[in-house]
């Protein structure tokens, strides 16, 4: 069975919308593309290059998909380039036509092909931006290991990492670092299920009580 890694820059607010540059995605109006660029530092190209180290193929929603398509074989040459141009490329499309031309590039129609393939051997699936897919993966339970850059901005509004409906699960984290210019790194595990500890005071003050009661009329 393959890992599915979630690897994600985010503001302090939680935004992953266009790190890269002011045309990546500019819909709905923002204007904050490559909002992530003046903060990546040599700690952030090292991290990143540990959730690539291993053999991938990379999971992607349409439109991150249609993005790395249009600049990564063109970019000049170097390791990243050079990987993510050999490697599997795996498109989540719900509907409408994807152009797979870019090599090694195969085209999925839901979230019941992703499950299929994460049954299969093969490499871990890693995913980078796709804010869409990240959602799904999430609400269905399916995310194994998560690596967040969590840069010192706030953006104010966006596409964001999670969204209501993710199912509840802890994660543990492995390791962090905190590069030069303020992001912090985080590489986390699927732990187990969510922890609860009650700190109310064993015999509750009236004021508590008629709190709780207010909080239960309110819904």
């Amino acid at each position: 069975m393959r890992k599915i890694i979630v690897g994600a820059f985010v503001s302090m607010d939680g935004v992953m919308q266009a790190p890269g540059g002011p045309t990546e995605d500019p819909t709905k109006g923002f204007k904050f593309g490559g909002w992530e660029m003046p903060y990546f530092a040599q700690e952030s190209r090292e991290e990143l290059d540990r959730v690539f180290k291993e053999k991938f193929d990379l999971l992607l929603g349409r439109k991150t998909y249609e993005i790395f398509a249009a600049y990564w074989p063109y970019a000049p040459h170097g390791s990243i380039a050079k990987l993510f141009n050999e490697i599997k490329k795996y498109a989540v499309s719900r509907s409408g036509e994807v152009d797979t031309s870019w090599q090694g590039s195969v085209l999925l129609r839901d979230i019941a092909d992703v499950k299929r393939l994460k049954q299969e051997d093969g490499p871990n699936l890693v995913t980078q931006g796709s804010t869409e897919l990240v959602h799904a993966l999430l609400a269905n339970d399916l995310v194994d290991a998560m690596s967040i850059f969590t840069v010192p901005v706030v953006l104010g509004g966006g596409k964001k990492l999670f969204a209501d409906g993710s199912a509840p699960h802890s994660f543990k984290l492995t390791s962090s670092r905190v590069s030069s210019t303020g992001v912090l790194i985080g590489h986390y595990e699927r732990g187990g299920e969510i922890k609860i500890v009650d700190g109310a005071l064993d015999s509750p003050s009236k004021r508590e009580i008629a709190r709780q009661e207010r909080m239960k009329r309110e819904g």
